[in-house]
This record gives C-alpha cells, sequence and structure tokens, in this order.
C-alpha cells in the first residue's frame, strides 16, 4: 500500500509483508518431523507399488495391478505433500508475490488428469477379463497383497505421528483408502484359492477402480477451485459478507472477493461503506480480528467508502446482502472510485 513519505511528497512503496507476524508463522506441522514422515511413507510406498504391479503381472491379477495403481496415487499424493512442505517455506519474491504455494495445488491438478486415465484403462481390461476370464495365481495375490497390507498399515502409523498438517491428513485419506484396496486383493486371492472362482479378481478391480475415482474426482475438483480463484467451499460467501455489514457503523459492502491465495490459506478483499470516515481505523481493526476469528482468513484487504467519497456504482446495503439477492460474486463486481485502502 501507499504511505507518505517523512523525506518528500513523493509515496513511497512498501512491499506487503506476507511473514510469519502477518500470517501465523511456520507451525511446527511444517518441521522435521513431517518431512522425515512423508519421505519415509513415500519410499515405502513406491517401492511396493513397484513390487505389486510385477507381481501382479507375473500372477495375471488385475486386482494387484489395480492395487498397484491405487498406490501410485498414494505415492503422488505423498509426493506432492512432500514438494508443498518444502517449497511452500520458500518465501515470497518479487516475482511470486503470494509465495510458491500454488505449486501443490497446480501438480495436484496434473496428477488428477493422469489418474483418470490410469482409472479408465483399469475399468477397460476388468471387463475384457469379465467377457474372457484370464487364469490367475491366487496364492501369488494373496503372499503380496498381505505384505501390501503391511505396508499401508506402516504409512498410515508413520503418518499418524505428524498428523498436525492438513497436507498430511490429506495425503492420510489416500493411504486409508488403500488399504481397502489391499483389503479386495486379499480376498480375491483367497476366493481363487478356495474356489477357483476367475471373475472375483476383475470384479474386485473394478471396485478399487471406484475407489481411485472417487478420491481422484474430489482431488480434480478441489485443485480446479483453487487455480479458478473460487470462493473456498469450506467458507460461505454470503455470511461473510453479512458478518461485515453488521459491524459498527458498517452502512454496505461491496465488491467483495474470497479465493483460496493457496491450498490452506484464503484471501479477502472488499469495499466498506462507513457512515462516518473517521472511524475506519477502528473498522478496519474489527473487520480483520473477526475475519481471522470467525472465517481464519488473515490475508485482508479492505477498502473504505463513505458519504463524500464519488463511488461509480450503486453499493450493495446490509438489507440486500441479509436478503441474499445481491450477495452473489457476479452481483458484487461494482467499482468504486476514491477511498483510502487499508490492509492486513
Amino acid at each position: 500500500m501507499m504511505k507518505p513519505s517523512h523525506s518528500s511528497s513523493r509515496p513511497e512503496f512498501h512491499a506487503h509483508d506476507h511473514g510469519a507476524h502477518a500470517h501465523g508463522g511456520l507451525s511446527a506441522a511444517n518441521g522435521p518431523v513431517v518431512r522425515r514422515a512423508l519421505l519415509q511413507a513415500l519410499l515405502l510406498t513406491a517401492g511396493f507399488a513397484v513390487v505389486e504391479a510385477i507381481g501382479g503381472w507375473m500372477a495375471g491379477s488385475l486386482a494387484l495391478l489395480s492395487d498397484a495403481g491405487h498406490m501410485v496415487t498414494d505415492a503422488a499424493s505423498l509426493g506432492l505433500a512432500l514438494f508443498a512442505n518444502t517449497i511452500g517455506r520458500r518465501p515470497p519474491s518479487q516475482r511470486a508475490s503470494y509465495g510458491y504455494g500454488r505449486a501443490e495445488v497446480l501438480a495436484a491438478f496434473v496428477n488428477a488428469i493422469v489418474m483418470l486415465g490410469v482409472v479408465a484403462a483399469i475399468s477397460i481390461e476388468a471387463v475384457r477379463r469379465l467377457l474372457d476370464p484370464t487364469p490367475v495365481v491366487g496364492t501369488m495375490v494373496l503372499g503380496i497383497a498381505l505384505a501390501g497390507l503391511m505396508v499401508n498399515i506402516a504409512c498410515a502409523w508413520l503418518l499418524s505421528r505428524a498428523s498436525g498438517s492438513l497436507n498430511v491428513r490429506g495425503a492420510m485419506i489416500h493411504v486409508m483408502g488403500d488399504l481397502l484396496g489391499s483389503l479386495a486383493a486379499i480376498i480375491a486371492g483367497g476366493v481363487i484359492i478356495a474356489t477357483g472362482w476367475m471373475p472375483i479378481d476383475p470384479i474386485l478391480s473394478l471396485a478399487v477402480a471406484l475407489l481411485i475415482l472417487r478420491s481422484t474426482l474430489q482431488l480434480l475438483k478441489q485443485s480446479a477451485g483453487v487455480l479458478m480463484e473460487g470462493v473456498p467451499t469450506h467458507l460461505d460467501y454470503n455470511a461473510i459478507g453479512n458478518a461485515l455489514a453488521r459491524l459498527p457503523g458498517v452502512t454496505g459492502v461491496h465488491d467483495l472477493h474470497v479465493w483460496n491465495m493457496t491450498a490452506e490459506r484464503a484471501a479477502l478483499s472488499a469495499h466498506i461503506v462507513l457512515a462516518n470516515g473517521h472511524a475506519w481505523p477502528q473498522t478496519l481493526a474489527a473487520a480483520q480480528k473477526m475475519l481471522a476469528r470467525e472465517f481464519a482468513i488473515e490475508h485482508v484487504t479492505l477498502q473504505p467508502d463513505w458519504p463524500g467519497a464519488p463511488t461509480g456504482r450503486k453499493v450493495i446495503p446490509v438489507a440486500a446482502l441479509e436478503a441474499g439477492g445481491d450477495a452473489s460474486p457476479r452481483a458484487a463486481t461494482q467499482t468504486t472510485r476514491g477511498g483510502r485502502e487499508g490492509s492486513a
């Protein structure tokens, strides 16, 4: 923002500080314990995915191959979490003023697109094997699936020790899903050994494919929402507008925008209409405190408007925000001239 210089009448530019004091700092969740847990889980998962893929090919088991594909998604998720944990700690620069948190989101989006292709390939092969059953070595399937279950349990234990991070919790969901994939392969191997019924293998591989598809679509939706700068799914746009409008001395809110800076940090900008411009410092402090406390939004840019400051278009009044009629992002795109800016 612009501040007057003490030595001349020219405005002095001050780069906005994204440091620890402004946004909560670097938590313990970003420490070496998390990185070590993520790295160990990544090595275990990726290594066993290779073993399971080779074993599935030798045994002729599509269930093992599909579970190996699921473990690849888990390895990618762990890799993304590790990557984000590392690169996300880099400070903002002149070329990346928001920092590097969205690198994780972009990688997640690409990973989701690739995994849609994997799901399609597994499904096509499963249907082909249902129509033309292929012999499967049940004992090999059972042995490898049991080993995979142990690997997944070990990964879950490692990640549980560093569960303070949102990235780690997301990776944990993938690992727990892969536990189900290993159980499906164990069931397939047991049924083949006991009954010789081969269709169980492609049937359970389809179930694993659906498991992958569900988590992949969720990942695709979340990452696309961040990249498109949509309102974060855990926040209510109208509730935020109403909360700002209810602050003492505020008569209206417009140009309200809420978006994700990274997968975990939201940002907000808005114009606040005041009954009295002299009350702006108190209103700004109250708005910053309320947004941080009630919505966990700490990166806030607010501009005040008050009687006497010419506006380009009609302001959204408090009543309209409460009714919800003009509180949509599409309706809140007026522009205002004049006033000053306050930034958190």
